[in-house]
Parts: structure tokens; C-alpha cells; sequence
């Protein structure tokens, strides 16, 4: 899209749009470049988020996301009473195992991870809060994909499956036989798929006993220490029932 063609609203996304996890600060001219915008627009756009707060100037000249915006998205009702109300049982189920605790929400064919504990002790990650990915890479991911609607279910199945592994699972029917095991067991020992440094166990977190699925629970630990993974489904399960449980209450209380 033309800067002419472009609104006022259209441009500031486009902006804001240019920062992601990789690319945190940019100058000004880095800024419209990647926009396509003529540098005086950018400029007077820049300047009109950075006085409300959305950006933030370091003292090298360059630009990053301000904290205003982060206040804003923190309050996202679709995350900000899942958070709440997980955050008690995930610091249980991390003292019970010391190990990364995540919780993770599907949007489209990708999973968003909305909240993680982890120790100083425990395997490094390649995901964090606010990170994308495709939703078949992770077992959270499959978590959530078992439990999608049809339409979405279809557009990833037929869709060339990543390997981000040597073991990640990129067949079609082996990864359709996989959801239907998850849809039955209710949990799923990730083996390798996104890391091979790390092993994950996930389950459903649902609004209520038998309400739809809105999120996934998940433990990743070290690929050196799978042996454990099994041993971690129940206190896992566990914790996903109380969140969905305490979720299906709120929503009765307040429905």
C-alpha cells in the first residue's frame, strides 16, 4: 500500500508493525524503510507515539516499544482472567517440579504464550511471553490444534508441516493420528519438536470440567532428563483441572 492510500490509523500500524522480538530498536530511517513511508511521515508519526507513550527513545537516537502499550495488552480480557487465574496453580506445579511452566492461547493456526515461570535451574527456551508459533511446532501447540475447529484443524493439516527438528513430526496423517491420541488421553509428551534440547508435556486447560479448550499447560524440561516426562502428566493434569475448574466458576459467577 502507497503512503497516499494509507490512513492515519493505517500508518501507525505499519509502524508498530516493524518492531518483533528480533528487531527491538530501529533509528528512524530503519523505521521508513521497512514502512515504505517518506522519512518526514515517519517522523511526525514517531513523535506523535512517543508523546502518548507507545514509543520510547534510547539514548542512542533509537526507537522501542514504550510501556504504555504493554499496559494496554496486559488488560486484553481474553488473557488477563486466564492469567489470573492459572498463575496460582502454575507457581504450584513449579515448586512441585522446578521446572519452565507455560501457559499458551491459540489465535488462527498459531499459538501465543501468555505466561511462563521458569527457574534459574531450568533448560533454556526458545519461547517467552508474547512469542508466536506455528501451532503444529510445539505440544502445546497440538494441545490446542486437537481441540480447534474443523476449518482450522484442515488449514494446517494441509499445509507443509516445518521441521524445526530432526524429530519434529511433519506427516500429515502421523500428526493426525498424534491429535487424536491427545483428544483421548488429554495429554501429550512432546518429544524434540521445537528443540532438541527440550522435551514438553502439555494438557487442555478448559472453562470448566467439559467446557471448550481455551488454553494450554505445558512443562519443558531438558531432552537429557525425558524420563521424567511421564511422571509429569498427572501433577500436570492436575493443574490443568483446578485452572479449568476455577475458569468454570468465574464464568458462572459472572455469566
Amino acid at each position: 500500500m502507497s503512503e497516499t492510500q494509507s490512513t492515519a490509523a493505517g500508518k501507525v500500524l505499519r509502524i508498530l508493525s516493524t518492531f518483533d522480538r528480533e528487531r527491538q530498536s530501529q533509528t528512524l530511517s530503519e523505521i521508513a524503510q521497512r514502512t515504505g513511508l517518506a522519512l518526514s511521515t515517519t517522523h511526525r508519526v514517531v513523535g506523535e507515539l512517543a508523546a502518548w507513550g507507545a514509543l520510547e527513545r534510547d539514548e542512542d537516537g533509537s526507537w522501542h516499544v514504550g510501556l504504555r502499550l504493554w499496559e494496554i495488552a496486559s488488560g486484553a480480557p481474553r488473557t488477563q482472567i486466564l492469567r489470573d487465574v492459572a498463575l496460582p496453580f502454575m507457581q504450584d506445579l513449579y515448586e512441585a517440579t522446578h521446572e519452565n511452566i507455560q501457559l499458551a492461547v491459540r489465535e488462527g493456526t498459531e499459538l501465543v504464550f501468555v505466561e511462563r515461570i521458569a527457574g534459574h535451574r531450568s533448560v533454556e527456551l526458545l519461547t517467552m511471553v508474547g512469542s508466536r508459533f506455528p501451532i503444529s511446532a510445539t505440544g502445546m501447540g497440538r494441545v490446542l490444534l486437537a481441540h480447534a475447529p474443523a476449518d482450522i484443524q484442515e488449514a494446517v493439516l494441509d499445509a507443509p508441516l516445518r521441521a524445526w527438528t530432526p524429530h519434529t513430526v511433519t506427516d500429515a496423517k502421523t500428526l493426525r493420528a498424534q491429535l487424536d491420541r491427545i483428544r483421548r488421553e488429554h495429554v501429550i509428551v512432546s518429544d524434540r519438536q521445537l528443540s532438541e534440547s527440550t522435551v514438553a508435556v502439555a494438557a487442555p486447560v478448559r472453562i470448566g470440567r467439559t467446557g471448550p479448550v481455551s488454553a494450554a499447560l505445558g512443562i519443558v524440561i531438558a531432552a537429557r532428563g525425558a524420563s521424567r516426562a511421564r511422571g509429569l502428566r498427572e501433577p500436570l493434569l492436575r493443574a490443568a483441572q483446578g485452572i479449568s475448574e476455577e475458569l468454570g466458576r468465574r464464568a458462572r459467577t459472572t455469566g
